[in-house]
């Protein structure tokens, strides 16, 4: 028989197109490339559920299939049917000798399904619990509060093809530097669930899930591997979900696309002038020159030094340097006199707030 397509879109041998579209809708919605980390596993599962969902819900081609399996199919070369052939007896029409397949391609096969919904929302719960969306690709996304999308559309999460129950999804946090959400990176995770062997009984195998670190993603983010989950009977398995977190950086504080350095200057150099140097997450050394003078809790905005901005990454939030003034704890005689000297009428005025000794 070769590949089994039954067995792809996890439907019986006498499904009917309803069945194999609620099925293709399914699959597709948790396959398609647009919404996973892996695109080359989800491009090879999408384009194995569309051929599936071709054949199928062909007559001529899913009968061929059905007679002589998926090298006849393709081959075109189809040597007499088995007598155990299911649902074809000897009054069963024979296929066109002349038969050649030609398969649609999955875009086309996605169209046709998803296209049929005037707002492209399937199920009552597409949008997961509420907020605003667009449809993009045939899928309705929803932005969420903590920075994450969430992807609808496709059947009911509870339900699917012949009533199986999804388990619900396994979130694991995801815990990154603010150097790897600035600069991107790539992180593999061993990760050990149980699956069902051709008998139906559980063993435990170990996988390696790779997750690209997209720049300028924010706490909350969600990575969605579809159903990695234990297998059980009866149960589609879990969505593994893994949820961006962000480790505490001894320099930098991100607020939204910005990044927040705190810097003490000396009294003097609030006067005169600083230049301050700093090195950036992606190891950059920039300068930045105090010009004017500056006041405890004055804010110097550097634009487009900031986080990458995720649906831009060319470009940038803002650096914020939030400066305070280093007050000297006391100051002799002698001092106060050159001070009164070199500043005149304008010290008495500032000799108040900027030169109270601590006692």
């Amino acid at each position: 028989m070769g590949v089994d397509y039954y067995n792809i879109l996890k439907v019986n041998r006498n499904a009917s197109d309803d069945d194999l579209k609620k099925a293709y809708r399914r699959l597709a919605m948790i396959w398609h490339p647009d919404k996973n980390a892996n695109k080359l596993e989800a491009e090879a599962k999408f384009k194995q559920i569309s051929e599936a969902y071709d054949v199928l819900s062909d007559p001529e081609k899913r009968q061929i299939y059905d007679l002589y399996g998926e090298e006849g199919l393709k081959s075109g070369q189809a040597p007499p049917p088995k007598r155990s052939a299911r649902g074809y007896g000897s009054n069963q029409q024979r296929p066109d000798p002349n038969f050649r397949f030609n398969p649609r391609t999955p875009d086309d096969i996605f169209a046709e399904i998803f296209g049929e919904s005037s707002n492209g929302v399937y199920g009552s719960n597409a949008n997961n619990g509420g907020g605003s969306g667009v449809k993009r690709d045939g899928f309705f996304r929803s932005t969420t509060t903590n920075g994450g999308t969430s992807y609808g559309g496709g059947e009911n999460s509870g339900g699917g093809s012949g009533g199986l129950r999804k388990a619900p999804p396994v979130e694991n946090g995801l815990m990154c530097s603010l150097e790897e959400l600035y600069k991107g990176a790539t992180r593999k995770m061993k990760i050990s669930r149980n699956v069902l062997d051709g008998h139906g009984k559980p063993r435990v195998v170990e996988e390696i899930l790779t997750i690209d670190i997209k720049r300028g993603w924010k706490k909350g983010t969600k990575i969605t591997f579809p159903e990695k989950g234990n297998e059980e009977p009866g149960v589609i398995p879990s969505d593994l979900i893994f949820v961006v977190d962000e480790r505490p950086h001894p320099m930098y504080t991100r607020d939204g696309n910005d990044l927040i350095v705190k810097h003490e200057i000396t009294l003097v150099e609030s006067l005169t002038g600083k230049t301050i140097e700093l090195m950036t997450l992606d190891d950059r050394d920039i300068t930045i020159p105090i010009t004017e003078i500056v006041k405890p809790g004055h804010e110097v905005v550097v634009p487009n030094e900031g986080m990458p901005i995720s649906k831009d990454p060319r470009k940038k939030g803002n650096l914020r340097i939030q400066i305070d003034v280093r007050y000297p704890k006391k100051l002799t005689e002698a001092q106060k006199y050159e001070l009164r000297r070199v500043l005149g009428g304008s010290f008495k005025k500032m000799s108040f707030v900027l030169f109270k000794e601590e006692k």
